[in-house]
């Protein structure tokens, strides 16, 4: 595996890839991050891997800061999983006047469900991204659905912005007890982490309503928040939309999918489900 971390070492690697696959992280890879590059090499003759942990996307009081930086164990995990190259860019590489004066404005979706609760994350989401895009000109980046609105974001940036990139959506990881897997789930303690399961038991429920029959989307959100607000959870939402669009999901839509955000102590966990009726 090449390490990269200059651009110029990145275009210069470029030229000879083939058609090429991208797996964009910020590091401390786990099983998750490693089904990408599985489901990358799908698609490519080559893959790329790039970690950066980008400040434009973490709000005043997260974690920047203490986001965990893994590399020697990274780089062991991206070996065996015969990963061409890693671009490993610092952060004067990718922003060299320091200030980002220009930035890819997403609608409005980047204001609601997590974007109402970290305010301009998704416009660094989407300018780093969109820088990275320029730097490595994948053929194909895959994305984990775990995140399913940064993926909603991102699919419309490029559907918009006529980049021509296939974005490939690659379904949750998860651990045995059905936690989705996350870079912050190591945040957890030993009580929180048995206690993490809950939030996708939740998700389960409602899909298991709305496969039923149940258009009662309030009422089956409701249940789910005061169920986790009685164990302890802090939630910002759990909430029912369609799954194309992100938009309000209205009764008897075909394809919709169940997501929530909520504290379990100091860590922040994200969850969903789609689900086909």
């Amino acid at each position: 595996m090449q390490i990269l971390r200059t651009i110029a070492d990145v275009r210069a690697w470029r030229k000879t890839a083939g058609r090429l696959a991208f797996v964009p992280t910020m590091g401390n890879l786990h099983e998750g991050h490693l089904a990408l590059v599985t489901e990358a090499r799908r698609h490519s003759e080559a893959v790329i891997v790039s970690i950066f942990v980008n400040r434009l996307q973490f709000g005043q009081g997260e974690d920047f800061d203490s986001y965990p930086r893994t590399f020697e164990a990274d780089c062991a995990k991206l070996e065996a999983a015969q990963v061409d190259a890693l671009f490993l860019p610092d952060e004067r590489a990718l922003y060299p006047r320091i200030r980002q004066d220009f930035n890819v404005e997403p609608p409005h979706l980047q204001n609601e469900l997590c974007g109402a609760f970290r305010p301009g994350h998704f416009r660094g989401v989407a300018t780093v991204v969109t820088k990275l895009f320029n730097i490595v000109q994948p053929d194909v980046a895959c994305f984990g659905k775990k995140d399913y609105q940064q993926l909603a974001v991102l699919r419309g940036m490029v559907a918009d912005l006529n980049m021509p990139i296939d974005i490939v959506p690659v379904d949750t990881g998860r651990a045995a007890d059905g936690l989705a897997l996350s870079s912050r789930n190591g945040y957890l303690s030993a009580e929180e982490r048995a206690e993490a399961p809950r939030l996708y038991r939740q998700l389960s429920l409602i899909r298991d309503a709305l496969q039923a029959g149940s258009n009662d989307y309030a009422g089956l959100e409701a249940v789910a928040h005061a169920d986790l607000t009685a164990h302890g959870w802090q939630v910002d939402y759990v909430e029912i939309r369609a799954a194309d669009t992100l938009e309000i999901a209205h009764a008897g839509e075909r394809h919709i999918v169940i997501l929530a955000a909520a504290r379990l102590g100091k860590t922040r966990l994200i969850d969903n489900i789609d689900v086909m009726r």
